[in-house]
């Protein structure tokens, strides 16, 4: 009956495991990150470990250790894959062992235990204690960074757990003999039979647990993607609507600017430089950047804080105060002209037009009334 079980649970294995196996092969084509890389390599691995079973226990080869040992290097091999992919979630950018370390180690153990390993009882013990250390162990070197990978994590520390039952199960059936009750002797001997099939179930969990690292990466990547390009996009704005030379806001910002101010009313200003092709005639158009920054300059500081100072185009310039009367808009208009009176040659003259934007008015009338209004202002000049 036991070899009936044990039979059962080979199947149910091997079919699991192929699933699982062409599940991460299709993963992998559409995928080429680096653990989805790891984990197609470790389960076809672990496909190659129950192949090799199975023709061992259909075939009966005479030569044991070099099935015996393709078998260990193989399962060694899912081991390591299995943790090097746990650890490229964990710790993006590193690796925990090299390709060629993973695959040295494989050959190496796989040789010495089919070399050396006497039975099947005997490598049963051995191949589930190193794999039971090797899982829980890879999983505590992960440290604080598990918390990326909790489900895969518990799953490797679940199958670790699980390979020393095996190997402990092992150990009994080998020292059976005068030392263990016949009751735990049955016991023991139906359990192996059946760790196949309690391997396939728990390495569905760690299957999972891959999947749900993989995804949980993918969404963390994502969203930090997301976020880049929106500071992107606002940095562009910002560019946008930026005055390269004043540093001042651009016309572009004229229909927010006008959308905050419009319920409440604001005084629109619109300044015209006196003159200032006459400056880059004679001093040249590099002074006559200075000038514009000059007054730019000037200009902010008459103002308040938040008042909206926007280089409509050229050597034209837009203030809106919110909330400001005209009397109080004019006296920093005056303000600006006494603090440009006093800076040195060329001077900076000016002429400014005044509309009031009464609330729930027009902008675009309030901002071509203070336009028409500078120009009569220097028509007058």
């Amino acid at each position: 009956m036991t070899l009936v079980l044990m039979q059962w649970s080979a199947v149910v294995q091997l079919a699991s495991v192929m699933m699982v196996a062409a599940f991460f092969a299709v993963l992998a084509r559409s995928s080429r990150r680096a653990e989805v890389q790891w984990w197609g390599l470790a389960w076809f691995a672990n496909l190659g470990a129950l192949l090799v079973t199975a023709y061992f226990w259909i075939a009966q080869p005479t030569h044991l250790s070099v099935w015996q040992g393709l078998y260990l290097g193989l399962k060694l091999a899912f081991v390591l894959w299995l943790l090097q992919g746990a650890w490229a979630v964990g710790r993006p950018g590193t690796e925990l062992l090299s390709q060629r370390t993973i695959i040295t180690a494989a050959v190496a153990y796989g040789f010495i235990g089919g070399l050396f390993i006497p039975s099947v009882q005997v490598m049963g013990l051995v191949g589930h204690l190193v794999m039971g250390l090797l899982l829980i162990g890879g999983t505590l070197a992960l440290g604080r960074e598990w918390r990326n990978v909790a489900w895969l994590s518990s799953g490797l520390c679940l199958r670790g757990s699980l390979a020393f039952l095996e190997a402990g199960a092992y150990w009994i059936n080998m020292n059976a003999a005068g030392q263990y009750s016949n009751d735990l002797r049955t016991q023991v001997g139906w359990f192996l039979a059946g760790t196949s099939s309690f391997d396939a179930g728990v390495e569905w969990f760690v299957a999972l647990g891959c999947v749900l690292a993989y995804s949980e990466r993918a969404q963390r990547e994502l969203t930090t993607t997301n976020y880049d390009l929106r500071q992107a996009q606002e940095h562009l704005r910002r560019v946008a609507d930026r005055d390269p030379l004043t540093a001042l806001d651009n016309r572009r910002t004229l229909p927010d600017v006008f959308l905050n101010v419009q319920p409440d009313g604001a005084s629109v200003l619109f300044f015209d430089l006196d003159g200032f092709k006459q400056i880059n005639d004679l001093y040249g158009h590099a002074v006559g950047d200075q000038c514009l920054v000059r007054f730019a300059t000037a200009i902010r500081e008459s103002f308040r804080p938040g008042d909206a100072i926007v280089r409509y185009g050229g050597d034209e310039f837009l203030v809106v105060a919110g909330g400001m009367d005209a009397a109080a808009a004019m006296a920093r208009v005056e303000s600006l002209r006494v603090r440009l009176a006093a800076e040195p040659e060329p001077r900076i003259e000016f002429s400014c037009g005044l509309a009031e934007l009464v609330a729930g008015g027009s902008p675009q009338s309030a901002l071509h009334a203070a336009d028409r209004a500078m120009y009569q202002v220097k028509k007058r000049a």
